[in-house]
């Protein structure tokens, strides 16, 4: 038996579990065997529709088509999220992808951007870059820059419909040798000597074993939780929003090439522009408002009509203590939740997947390599979790019950450290490999209104007269590259229209 091929049953489909598929099918093309479990009884949450950039590396390891994916997919181009009344109400901001300005010497351009302001030299930061230029302009290209070499390429995601990127997703597992098993799992057994989880019985009572198992049953948990007792640790005291309500409309005719986020009075409220749809939905917290209440607020702030019955989805902010356990490995739902304010839920998945493959194991899982994953894991789920909560700690607002206990409240050590190493002379420090990069970080700082007190003194040495045209140089660069692009749903028509909806 020693050289049978080593099997893994993957518990659930839509996106992480189709996802999780589709890489074991491209990547362990030889000595494993690849099985998944899902039944068309039981829905996903399937509302994720915004991605981040790094979902470019996912699709190109599997070899997908851009093209070919966004019309599979309905999927449109996402150049930033907007942010609406967080700060204050009546203020928006961008946090866009890409560079910000541009570095001169040993500084990054915050800091002369920092003078500048304080000088009156300078504009809002979005001014000075790039994608948020071409997001408020609805405007989209893809490669290097046209008009000028010192401009850097505009870096995108997508806005897709997540039930349409699993069927994807699916259709390529299954042409690669995944086996899909169609059934309820109703039961999962372990093995009375180690613990490990040793089947999965289902419902027309047949019993799947595998080495390896993938739990991707959503918020249930259905290994992780349920069969081992893993526990969660709960983050609602930093992250008090716990249900959302989610609905299509039809198709808009504000085409963004951005997520738009509005704050609201016990949460935010979500637009996303697809080609047959808009993603609608709003994240509140249930002690400040009703359901009633949220779903009048989110039916009120639609641009089209509601295309179906508005849905709520009950969740609690934080992760599993351990989203590798035994010989369980939790992603997506199943490992945690973080509300998609920065759209990183897809991103989680696929960041996952990488580091089990990393630290994939044979016949026998070392404690070692367990760890080592759910060490990697905690990191990047908690620097994400400090990010999102900076939107909520980082206003000004004080009309409502919820904003206050929000801006009041005690934030993590990690995330005061990185507060204060910003309020006094604009340092920005990324940690290992945490996601948000230091322009990630600047913007939402500086977009909710946290101004440092000083400027590193090295952006003294530039003139006044010196330092004010080159602010206005980039801003006039990125103007003039903004006005030969195309619009972006003219793009959309030309690349990867789709066969319903916009451009059909």
């Amino acid at each position: 038996m020693a050289n049978h091929p080593l099997r893994i049953v993957i518990a659930g489909g839509g996106t992480a579990g189709w996802m999780a598929a589709a890489t074991f099918a491209r990547f362990l093309e030889t000595g494993y065997e690849i099985d998944l479990i899902e039944s068309d009884d039981i829905g996903t949450v399937g509302v994720g529709e915004a991605t981040i950039p790094q979902i470019h590396l996912f699709n190109d390891a599997l070899g997908l088509d851009e093209d070919a994916f966004l019309r599979a997919t309905g999927g449109t181009f996402k150049l930033g999220i907007e942010f609406v009344d967080w700060f204050k109400p009546g203020h928006r901001y961008m946090h866009a992808f890409g560079d910000v300005g541009r570095d001169v010497g040993l500084l990054p351009f915050h800091q002369y951007w920092l003078r500048a302001r304080s000088l009156g030299l300078a504009g809002d930061l979005g001014a000075y870059s790039l994608n948020t230029h071409a997001a408020l302009a609805e405007r989209m290209q893809r490669g290097p820059a046209r008009t000028a070499r010192t401009l850097p390429s505009m870096p995108y995601a997508y806005h897709f419909d997540a039930g349409l990127y699993a069927r994807y997703l699916r259709r390529y597992s299954e042409t690669r040798g995944v086996n899909r098993i169609e059934g309820k799992i109703v039961r999962v057994t372990r093995d009375g000597d180690n613990g490990d989880v040793s089947g999965l019985v289902l419902e027309n009572g047949t019993t799947v074993a595998a080495d390896l198992y993938i739990d991707c049953t959503g918020f249930r948990g259905l290994l992780i939780e349920e069969a081992l007792g893993t526990g969660y640790e709960d983050w609602t005291h930093w992250l008090p929003c716990d249900r959302a309500i989610a609905v299509p409309s039809a198709l808009s005719e504000k085409f963004t090439p951005y997520t738009r986020s509005t704050a609201h009075a016990a949460g935010w409220q979500w637009r996303i522009p697809l080609q047959h749809r808009t993603g609608n939905g709003v994240v509140f917290s249930s002690a400040h408002i009703s359901e009633d209440e949220a779903t009048a607020t989110l039916l009120s702030g639609l641009d089209t009509p509601a295309m179906a019955d508005p849905r709520t989805i009950t969740f609690r902010t934080g992760r599993r203590k351990r989203m590798w356990n035994r010989n369980v490995v939790a992603l997506g739902l199943a490992a945690g939740f973080m509300e998609p304010l920065e759209s990183t839920s897809i991103h989680l998945i696929q960041s996952a997947i990488s580091r089990l493959l990393k630290l994939l194991p044979g016949r026998v899982i070392a404690d070692a390599d367990r760890t080592e994953f759910n060490r990697q894991s905690d990191f990047e789920y908690e620097r994400i979790r400090d990010f999102i909560i900076l939107h909520y700690k980082a206003t000004a607002r004080d009309d409502t019950p919820f904003w206050r206990q929000c801006r009041d409240m005690a934030v993590p050590d990690t995330l005061a450290a990185k507060i204060d190493l910003w309020r006094g002379n604009g340092h920005i420090v990324r940690e290992h490999e945490e996601l948000f990069t230091e322009v990630g970080w600047l913007q939402v700082l500086a977009g909710q209104g946290i101004i440092p007190a000083g400027h590193h003194p090295l952006a003294d040495a530039i003139s006044t007269n010196d330092l004010g045209e080159f602010m206005d140089t980039i801003e006039k660069l990125n103007a003039r590259e903004v006005a030969q692009m195309q619009d972006h749903a003219a793009f959309v028509v030309q690349h990867c229209a789709a066969a319903v909806g916009l451009g059909a």
